[in-house]
């Protein structure tokens, strides 16, 4: 069983999109476990009460950066996995290096290397996108490390930008990009997940307290083989 959490800090349709993928699925192999939030009044948090069976964690920024009390709530959890899913804050070194690669995977709403980095996200892309005339956009999904927006490509769907797309426009089929894609490559990596533990027992080994890091090299097409 591949036990994910999720990291979220808004609206929260991506994450429910994640958790309707997989809700009264948990036999074939994935488990969304804990859903994490950093702002006490995100809307994602009105969205999880429709699922009451799975705990939510509202944390700040001492928390996550000063204490170890987010890592250790992961590790009670026997968490996996992560999603980040519309999260804007970065993950500290503690989290990212206790997981092995490519377990923490993170969407972004463009092309990237093409308008990422700090302070894009949202609203704020497609804007940059709009200004600059580009023909084409799209989601990225990629793995996650300690800078923003420079992990390894796993995937990138595209989408044509019409010459009358508002922010709004192409905001909203963006967002069907997300709610389609981001859940099937998280069932993906939790099918490689399933097989790499045909070697290890998930259940019981440790990875919060493993050295068992790897860094293999990306490729540099946009649909990436990723191994585990």
């Amino acid at each position: 069983m591949i036990s994910w959490a999720i990291f979220a800090s808004g609206n929260g349709s991506n994450a429910e999109a994640i958790i309707q993928k997989f809700e009264g699925k948990e036999r074939d192999g994935t488990n969304i476990k804990l859903v994490l939030c950093n702002k006490k009044d995100a809307y994602v948090l009105e969205r999880m009460k429709k699922y009451p069976h799975i705990p939510t964690f509202v944390f700040d920024k001492k928390d996550l950066y000063e204490t170890d009390r987010v890592w250790v709530l992961l590790r009670e959890h026997k968490i996996y996995s992560i999603a980040l899913a519309g999260f804007n804050w970065l993950l500290p070194a503690n989290i990212i290096n206790a997981l092995p690669s490519r377990r923490i995977l993170n969407l972004h709403p463009s092309l990237l290397p093409k308008y990422g980095g700090k302070g894009m996200y949202g609203s704020h892309v497609h804007e940059a996108v709009l200004a600059n005339k580009e023909k084409e956009s799209g989601i990225t999904i990629h793995s996650v490390d300690e800078k923003y927006d420079e992990g390894m490509i796993i995937e990138q769907i595209k989408c044509e930008v019409l010459e009358d797309d508002t922010v709004e426009t192409l905001a909203a089929r963006i967002h069907a990009l997300e709610h389609i894609h981001y859940p099937r490559v998280i069932d993906d990596v939790s099918r490689q997940l399933g097989i790499s533990s045909i070697f290890t027992n998930i259940d019981s080994f440790d990875f919060y307290n493993s050295s068992e890091i790897t860094n293999p090299n990306a490729g540099d097409s946009s649909r990436k083989k990723f191994n585990f």
